[in-house]
């Protein structure tokens, strides 16, 4: 594999001196740009352009032809890829998100769910091959996947944007069959974020979009214990370095302790948390990436540039913080706005490098 160029985002993600506060975008590479759109069209659909590793190649270093301030690339794919992979029938309808032709709501279902054979997902992996050959070491490659919890509730609802009623019916009256369904999942997740190492992913981040909607005792045992197993599992280094690990739980704000406990290198957190006071919540433990609102991005760049300055002052002097969103970029961000926060960070962040 290449040389790589701007190690920045690796180094803060290991809490190491760095120049400025490396950033890099939840969905940078989404339907906010022109040319992801046209691509999107000419792959024909959601699902095409995700299963072609060409196709995933050229969308993931859209946002980099467009941003040089990116300090990093993320695999372009879906966290839907691995449930799909389990015979659950992944589609997407017009305007109405991603869903599944099959659920998982009966026993009998459940105690047949296994482990799928990752060559299901190569098109994954070689798209992580192809898209690192492509970067020729500009910035490092981030692969993902959904958390157990996560990719569980589109399995059982079926699909997105429920109240989770049916999950946490089953959590509740049969957590065995929960559990089942996690653990599976979980070792699924394992091997999927390895195979994508081994393929050049340079990190990882689990996506814990769910993980919020979950009571107090319940985010512990049905979402933190599986990430906990999934970062033990995961190879700790490649290509001669180590591969930093990161976990975000959307609406995870009230975990943050619980969290730095599982050995993931790096939290992400959301918009609802400052990050000066979760900074000092999980001490030296871990890295923290985020988080600025991303509706900011509608706003105007005066207005971007005093919120970045603002999560840059309250995160302080010292390394170990990635700036990023505290979700995904929403389709209505004037991409010149998305430059707007790229250049405030680089500006504003190198006085807390000093």
């Amino acid at each position: 594999m290449n040389q790589l160029k701007n190690d920045t985002f690796l180094r803060a993600l290991m809490r190491q001196p760095t120049d400025y506060t490396p950033v890099w975008m939840m969905r940078q590479a989404g339907r906010y740009l022109p040319e992801y759109r046209e691509s999107r069209k000419n792959a024909g659909s959601f699902l095409q352009l995700c299963k072609s590793p060409d196709f995933a190649t050229e969308v993931t270093l859209q946002p980099l032809d467009r941003y040089p301030l990116l300090d990093a690339s993320i695999l372009f794919s879906d966290i839907l890829t691995v449930p799909d992979a389990m015979g659950l029938g992944l589609y997407f309808a017009e305007g109405e998100g991603p869903k599944f032709e099959r659920t998982l709501c009966e026993e009998t279902d459940i105690r047949k769910l296994t482990v799928p054979d990752m060559a299901s997902l190569q098109y994954v992996f070689d798209a992580v091959s192809q898209i690192r050959n492509a970067l020729d070491g500009r910035v490092p490659l981030i692969g993902f996947s959904g958390s157990p919890w996560t990719l569980a509730t589109y399995m059982v609802e079926g699909k997105g944007g429920t109240d989770f009623l049916t999950i946490k019916k089953m959590a509740y009256a049969r957590p065995d069959l929960l559990h089942r369904i996690l653990d599976i999942t979980a070792q699924a997740v394992t091997a999927y974020l390895n195979a994508q190492i081994a393929a050049g992913a340079q990190a990882v981040m689990i996506f814990d979009s769910w993980g919020g909607a979950l009571a107090h005792h319940a985010y512990r045992e049905f979402s933190l214990q599986y990430m906990e197993k999934i970062v033990a599992g995961l190879t700790r280094e490649n290509e001669g370095r180590i591969v930093p690990r990161i976990v975000f739980t959307k609406g995870g704000g009230l975990w943050l302790e619980a969290q730095a406990g599982i050995g993931a290198d790096a939290l992400g957190l959301d918009w609802t948390v400052d990050i000066g006071e979760a900074r000092k919540r999980v001490g030296d433990r871990v890295a923290l990436q985020g988080n600025l609102d991303p509706a900011v991005l509608l706003s105007t760049p005066e207005a971007i540039e005093k919120e970045v300055a603002g999560i840059l002052a309250s995160y302080g002097h010292g390394h170990g913080h990635v700036f990023n969103l505290g979700h995904g970029i929403t389709q209505w961000t004037p991409p010149a706005n998305a430059e707007a926060m790229l250049a405030a960070v680089r500006t504003h962040s190198s006085q807390y490098h000093a």
